[in-house]
């Protein structure tokens, strides 16, 4: 008796090949939900345990140091795309990807459990310079998702040979010029909250 039966995953894996717009798509509708429903404070503290002051206090500094880190990352696998080196771009954007996991996962958390910070400099400084940078970072991180999801469901369903022949580069030099931009507004906007004022 053959057991030539393909897996679960790769069941789910040659859906998402065929598929690879609306599985990009519902991935980050059910991203940006939870993204929503922290921030909209749908989500009680009360479901997650509360970590010590401390750690809720190093969460702002601990996401620009991942910031800047993905800054790097994204600059270099975008380098690495560039030099024809696919496997180290490959490394490259999943690290990116999982600096971002860590930011957003960090970022919600203490959202959850503290609410948003207020600017505690002048009102003209947060008016036309914090609210400003602050909406922009918003926006493209928002923006940045699905572009993001889709470009890594391209290629965690392809061969890269058949990479080629879709959408992955045009919109993956989209999505990493803006994330770049995301994450450095991301680093703007904590030096004016936590260092500046």
């Amino acid at each position: 008796m053959s057991t030539d039966a393909p897996t679960p995953l790769a069941r789910f894996r040659g859906f998402a090949r065929e598929h690879s717009l609306g599985v990009a798509g519902l991935l980050s509708a059910v991203a940006l939900g939870l993204v929503f429903a922290v921030v909209g404070g749908v989500v009680p503290a009360t479901v997650l345990p509360r970590a010590p002051s401390a750690v809720l206090e190093a969460i702002p500094t601990l996401n620009a140091v991942v910031s800047l880190a993905a800054i790097v990352t994204i600059s270099l696998g975008v380098r690495a795309a560039r030099n024809r080196d696919f496997e180290t771009h490959r490394r490259y954007m999943l690290a990116s990807t999982g600096l971002f996991g860590a930011f957003l996962a960090m970022y919600l958390y203490r959202l959850t459990l503290l609410g948003t910070t207020d600017f505690g400099g002048p009102g003209v400084v947060e008016r036309f310079v914090y609210l400003p940078l602050l909406a922009v970072h918003i926006l493209l991180a928002i923006v940045c998702v699905p572009l993001v999801v889709y470009v890594l469901t391209l290629a965690a369903t392809r061969p890269l040979a058949d990479l080629f022949d879709t959408a992955h580069r045009r919109i993956g030099r989209v999505a990493a010029a803006l994330w770049l931009v995301s994450f450095a507004l991301g680093v703007a906007v904590y030096v004016l909250l936590y260092l500046v004022y």
